[in-house]
């Protein structure tokens, strides 16, 4: 049986993804969601199964339909036996398979050894956000890295509380940050996006903005604290030693 902890999530980030979309069309298995004014955002312009109801065979030409003339084809499959059961479909069709780790923090929130995190907005990050963006992409121009800053905003409207966090240098320049979702009805809160700028690597900031993203949730009433992390990255280790532990996977596939 599944478990009910990681379909609560599932039905978060199938939420969330409606929420911060400009707009969705349904579909038997799932919904595809758009966004014109980010059309080269991968996470803005997708196809979200979060269901059965079509064959994993007959997925490629459904994503085909449902993304037109979209230059890149990305499909996310929340539930980890479903994603494995197309991965086979996707791969023939010229997809590359990524597979996501589900890490869930149980016990007390850390407390930080330093200065807590604080609320930040996108200007606080903007610079540090693109420059890690120009390193990732150096092929990118820059219109698309301004699109790929500027998109973060719409991820305000995908949870009833969206907060920015993060942990300043002694400078006063943020030197690490994440986003931090909650739902409190619901009791579910997620981390997303720990990122540090290089100049400031190892010195503790990245684990300011995680104790106090974890502190928040366990305020808020959120019991379910989790984020998401690459199956085949160093981080999902970082956050093994944090308290966080795997209990899922979803699995995106990609092709362009």
């Amino acid at each position: 049986m599944p478990d009910p902890e990681v379909q609560r999530i599932g039905a978060f980030l199938a939420g969330f993804a409606r929420r911060q979309a400009g707009r969705t069309t349904e579909l038997p298995c799932g919904f595809a969601v758009f966004d014109d004014r980010f059309a080269e955002s991968w996470s803005h312009n997708q196809v979200v199964v979060d269901r059965g109801g079509v064959e994993p065979a007959a997925l490629p030409g459904l994503v085909d339909e449902a993304m037109g003339d979209r230059s890149f084809r990305i499909v996310s499959v929340l539930d980890g036996d479903l994603g494995y059961a197309c991965a086979g479909p996707f791969e023939q069709a010229g997809y590359r398979h990524h597979t996501h780790l589900v890490m869930r923090h149980t016990g007390p929130a850390p407390a930080s050894a330093g200065q807590p995190a604080e609320d930040i907005d996108l200007e606080a990050i903007r610079e540090p956000l693109a420059a890690s963006w120009r390193s990732l992409l150096p092929e990118a121009d820059e219109d698309v890295i301004h699109m790929l800053v500027d998109r973060r905003e719409t991820r305000r409207r995908g949870a009833e509380i969206v907060e920015f966090l993060g942990s300043r240098a002694e400078s006063g320049e943020v030197a690490s940050w994440a986003d931090l979702y909650l739902e409190p009805a619901l009791g579910i809160a997620q981390i997303e996006d720990v990122m540090t700028a290089e100049a400031h690597l190892r010195r503790g900031h990245a684990d300011a903005v995680l104790a106090t993203a974890l502190r928040r949730a366990v305020d808020a009433g959120c019991g379910t604290r989790f984020l998401t992390a690459d199956a085949d990255d160093w981080p999902r280790h970082w956050y093994e030693r944090r308290g966080f532990e795997v209990i899922g996977r979803t699995h995106a596939f990609e092709r362009t």
